[in-house]
């Protein structure tokens, strides 16, 4: 796997989550998660998953994971991507 290409796919669907409020990320993704195939511009073709949780109590603050890999082995030890959005729509710990 292409880790510069796969991070840099990863960095992008971040930068896309961070753009939704909280009830939005919690409708759509706890719970719910979600895997998409990208294709890189190598040609390479990658699992991107996105999915909440909660970090820590119920209701609180959401832990956005964003997972990619390219069917090899990575899909064991996928690379990750992540960030904390809490119920304001505020950064945890930026």
């Amino acid at each position: 796997m292409n880790e510069a290409e796969a991070r840099a796919i990863a960095l992008e669907r971040i930068r896309e989550l961070r753009a939704l409020n909280w009830e939005d990320v919690r409708v759509r993704y706890l719970k719910n998660p979600e895997a998409v195939e990208v294709t890189g511009p190598s040609g390479t073709t990658y699992q991107v998953e996105t999915e909440a949780f909660w970090d820590g109590a119920k209701d609180a603050d959401l832990r956005v994971i964003v997972s990619v890999d390219d069917g090899g082995w990575r899909a064991f030890m996928p690379l990750t991507e992540d960030f904390i959005l809490s119920r304001d729509g505020s950064f945890v710990d930026e």
